[in-house]
């Protein structure tokens, strides 16, 4: 029969390993937004809630793009005055995408690379389009929803 004490280090142990193992499993540059150079850009708005303001029209690089980490959308304004809302979640694993470099979205874990105009497949392993996510542009103001 196992004494009380050996059960709870076992417990503990497992535990703390489990948890030190998923640690490892974290998306890259998991904190605050990203923009096509992978600077961190303002969102003007904290954590954005469905029509709260994302950001502003001049915070989108044309021919780029904007990671949103917090909302889990990416906006990129592929052609001048066109803006384009995408989810920030990799089709292929679910990885966090972490820039928009060159036309593309990229994402860090796999190599999958999608377009900015519409989400689709630029580069696999991912086989399906990044989903696309409805914002409103109103003025200089980008709402999600």
């Amino acid at each position: 029969m196992t004494d009380g004490s050996t059960r709870r280090s076992v417990l503990t142990t497992g535990t703390a390993a489990l948890a030190a193992t998923c640690v490892g499993c974290s998306n890259y540059n998991d904190n605050g937004s990203s923009s096509s150079s992978g600077s961190p850009a303002s969102s003007g708005a904290g954590s954005a809630a469905s029509g709260e303001v994302l950001a502003q029209t001049s915070e989108i690089p044309e021919g780029g793009g904007t990671i949103f980490k917090d909302q889990k959308v990416v906006v990129t304004q592929p052609t001048k005055g066109e803006f384009k809302a995408f989810s920030a979640i990799c089709t292929h694993q679910g990885c966090t995408v972490n820039q928009v470099v060159d036309g593309t979205i990229d994402c860090p874990c796999h190599g999958s690379k999608f377009h900015i105009a519409d989400g689709s497949v630029a580069h696999g392993p991912a086989t399906k389009p990044l989903p696309a996510e409805t914002i409103t542009v109103s003025g200089n103001s980008i709402t999600l929803g």
